[in-house]
């Protein structure tokens, strides 16, 4: 006996996996720029000079 999805099925599939890829994909973006800020404010407090300036990618 053979197992179909309905369409349904596969569009709630589809909508769960989106939600978490946006999940972790939220998550792990905000780790990387607080990681990217503390260390640009760490720099701006001892003065920056020995550091060249940032890239905008």
């Amino acid at each position: 006996m053979e197992k179909k999805m309905t369409l349904v099925q596969t569009i709630a599939t589809a909508g769960v996996f989106s939600a978490i890829s946006f999940w972790y994909g939220f998550m792990f973006g905000r780790e990387s720029s607080r990681k990217e800020l503390s260390q640009l404010i760490e720099d701006l407090r001892h003065g920056g000079e020995n550091t060249p300036p940032p890239s905008h990618s």
